[in-house]
C-alpha cells in the first residue's frame, strides 16, 4: 500500500508521540487526525497536536463524536484504509469503526483483560501493582474489550513516580506501532479474543478523588501521592481550610509505636528532609507541598508547627 489513509484519534501528549511516531515511519501516507480540548486540570496537548498536523500537511478537526464529525462524513463512500485510535476517551460508534478496510485499532494503557476502562496506569499505582502495560487491540462494541494484536509488560517500582511509568507506557506504545504498524496496514495481523471472565475495571477519575484520606494506611496514601503526582494536578489534603497539595512523600521507617494517635497530625519536622505526618499505619514523611496560590516549597518550610492538623 503505496500511499496510505490513516484516520488517527489522538489526545495527550502520549497521542502527538503516537502521530509523530507515525509520520515519520509513513512519509507517503495521508493521515486525518482527530483530537479534542483538555480538561482544566490536564497538562495542554490540544493545540501542538493541530500545529503538527497542519505543518505536516494532514487533515486535522476538533472532534469527540465521530458519528457527526466533519472530515468523516465522506467515510461511507470512501473511508480511510485503517483507523487508530491512542488516549480517545470517547465510543466510536460501530457504524464507523467498520468502514475502514483494514479495520480500526486502539491502544490502551494495561495488560487486558485487566484494567478496562479510565486511568488504568493511575489506578494501578493506586493499588500497588508492580507493573502495568500496553495492549493493542481491536475495536469493539465495548470498551477495551475487542481482540489483542499485541502487548508488551511495563514495570512500575514502589518508588516510581507517574511521570516516569507514564513514560514507560508510551515507550512500549511506539514499540507497539514498530512492530505493527505494517502488519495492520498489510492485514496480516491476527487478533487474539479476550478472556472476558478475567476482565476488571477502572472508573473515571474526578479530581475530588485526590483527596487524601490520612486514616488509610500510609502504604495507600504514598501510592496515591505517586500516581498523581506531575504532570498529574496532584493528591491534596487541607491545612486551616486552605487546600494543600502534596508533590512527593516517602515511607520511613516506624520506630514509635503510637497508642495516642490523630490521623493527619504533624508530629516531627526535619529540616532538609520533611515532615512525619501520622496516618493510619504510622507516619510518612511529606517532602514537597504547595498551599493555594503559593509556589511549591519543602514541607517543613510550610508545615512548620507540630500543631498542624491536615484534614
Amino acid at each position: 500500500m503505496h500511499h496510505p489513509h490513516i484516520a488517527l484519534l489522538c489526545a495527550t501528549a502520549r497521542g502527538e508521540a503516537c502521530l509523530r511516531k507515525i509520520a515519520a515511519m509513513l512519509p507517503n501516507a495521508r493521515l486525518t487526525v482527530f483530537s479534542f480540548r483538555e480538561e482544566p486540570w490536564e497538562p495542554a496537548f490540544f493545540e501542538s497536536i493541530r500545529e503538527f498536523s497542519e505543518q505536516a500537511g494532514f487533515a486535522f478537526y476538533e472532534a469527540k463524536s465521530l458519528a457527526v464529525a466533519q472530515g468523516a462524513a465522506a467515510w461511507h463512500t470512501k473511508p480511510p484504509d485503517l483507523l487508530l485510535a491512542v488516549n480517545w476517551r470517547y465510543l466510536v460508534p460501530r457504524e464507523i469503526f467498520s468502514l475502514p478496510c483494514r479495520g480500526a485499532f486502539v491502544f490502551h494503557d494495561s495488560l487486558l483483560p485487566a484494567y478496562r476502562g479510565f486511568s488504568p496506569t493511575v489506578w494501578a499505582m493506586i493499588n500497588g501493582q508492580s507493573q502495568t502495560g500496553a495492549t493493542l487491540l481491536e475495536m469493539a462494541d465495548r470498551v477495551d474489550a475487542g481482540g489483542i494484536v499485541d502487548q508488551a509488560t511495563v514495570p512500575i517500582g514502589e518508588h516510581d513516580c507517574i511521570g516516569t511509568v507514564v513514560q514507560r507506557v508510551t515507550d512500549s506504545y511506539l514499540e507497539l506501532l514498530e512492530r505493527n504498524l505494517t502488519g495492520l496496514l498489510v492485514g496480516s495481523v491476527c487478533p487474539k479474543a479476550q478472556d472476558s471472565r478475567l476482565a476488571t475495571f477502572c472508573c473515571k477519575r474526578l479530581p475530588e478523588d485526590n483527596r487524601i484520606d490520612w486514616k488509610m494506611p500510609a502504604e495507600q496514601i504514598h501510592n496515591l501521592i505517586r500516581a498523581t503526582t506531575r504532570p498529574y494536578p496532584g493528591a491534596f489534603t487541607s491545612l486551616s481550610g486552605r487546600r494543600l497539595k502534596v508533590w512527593s512523600a516517602r515511607r520511613v521507617e516506624v520506630v514509635k509505636s503510637y497508642v495516642g494517635a490523630v490521623p493527619g497530625r504533624v508530629v516531627e519536622i526535619i529540616p532538609g528532609e520533611g515532615v512525619l505526618v501520622l496516618t493510619g499505619t504510622g507516619p510518612l514523611m511529606l517532602c514537597e507541598v504547595q498551599l493555594d496560590s503559593e509556589s511549591p516549597a519543602p514541607a517543613h518550610t510550610t508545615l512548620n508547627k507540630l500543631a498542624h492538623t491536615l484534614v
